[in-house]
Parts: structure tokens; sequence; C-alpha cells
């Protein structure tokens, strides 16, 4: 079966490598999976040590909703033009999506994801981690121009101090 599969964040610039990732199917003639990731609070660790079976459905089915509210903001009424399967996956981003696109005949899209300095300390890069590992060609997607204008005004931003309207006036 020819699957093109694509991590799912519900971020604004993932909802570039979703369109891609359809526009790929259409091309390839392959069904569309959409894969969602989720681990449960403080982690696959975390969750040894106290939460119980109710609050881990409580979880997935969080990510079950996220998954179903992400492909209706990306496709809306004008569905993608192939066979579309939502899932949600236990576990981390990277592994979880190189797992579901074990076949070397998948294409997995993942979108370039916020690459700020701070978060690339704390959390690794998708996209490298599905290149190291994934068994299919992996097509990494950048956000659209607005969206990396938006981000890049973002980070400006971030770092000025507040305005005092006082100076304005100076």
């Amino acid at each position: 079966m020819r699957r093109v599969v694509v991590g799912v964040t519900g971020t604004a610039g993932n909802l570039a490598a979703l369109h891609r990732a359809a526009a790929e199917a259409r091309v390839r003639g392959a069904d569309l999976w959409a894969v969602l990731a989720w681990q449960p609070p403080g982690g696959e660790l975390g969750s040894r040590n106290g939460l119980g079976p109710h609050a881990l459905a409580q979880c997935r089915g969080a990510a079950v909703e996220r998954l179903r509210e992400v492909l209706e903001t990306a496709f809306g009424a004008v569905k993608p033009g192939v066979t579309l399967e939502g899932f949600t996956v236990r576990g981390t981003p990277g592994a979880a999506l190189v797992d579901v696109a074990r076949d070397p005949e998948d294409l997995l899209v993942v979108g370039t994801g916020s690459r700020a300095p701070l978060r690339r300390l704390v959390r690794p890069s998708v996209a490298r981690h599905c290149f190291a590992h994934a068994a299919c060609p992996v097509l990494v997607v950048p956000p659209s121009p607005l969206q990396a204008e938006l981000d890049a005004v973002h980070r400006r931003n971030f770092w000025r101090m507040p305005l005092d309207p006082r100076e304005l006036a100076q």
C-alpha cells in the first residue's frame, strides 16, 4: 500500500505540511495518513508514577479531539481529494512517525517546526530524527512565507522592552 504519512501538531506552520502532504498523496495516488503523537503529562516516565488508566484515556481522548480539530481546520468542507486516515500514537513525535512510516514505499512529510534557540535545547528536531531513522523518503516542508514572516516579527518583538507611551510624546 502506498501512503503519505504526515505529522500533525496543530500549529499554523504545520498547515503547510498538511497541504503539501495532501498534494503529494494526490500526485502519487496514495492514501494520506495524518499522525498526531501524544504523551501523558510528565512524559512516559511521569505516567509510570501515578497516572491511572482513566487519566491516560482522557489524554488519548484529548489527542483524538485535537487531531479532529486540526484536520477540520486544514481541510474543512473541502476534502483533500484522497483517502484520509487520522491516527493518534502514544510516544514522541519523531519515533511515532518513523514507526508508522516504516514501508520504503511510504513518503513521510514533516514541517520544520519552531527552531528557536531555547527550544532546540529542550526538544530535539523531529525532522532530524526522521531523516536519521526513517526507512522511507522524508520531505521537510518549510512554513508558508506569511507564517515565516510572522515568526520573525514575533522573535524580534520577544526580546524588546515594552514601549513606554510617554517616550512617544518627547
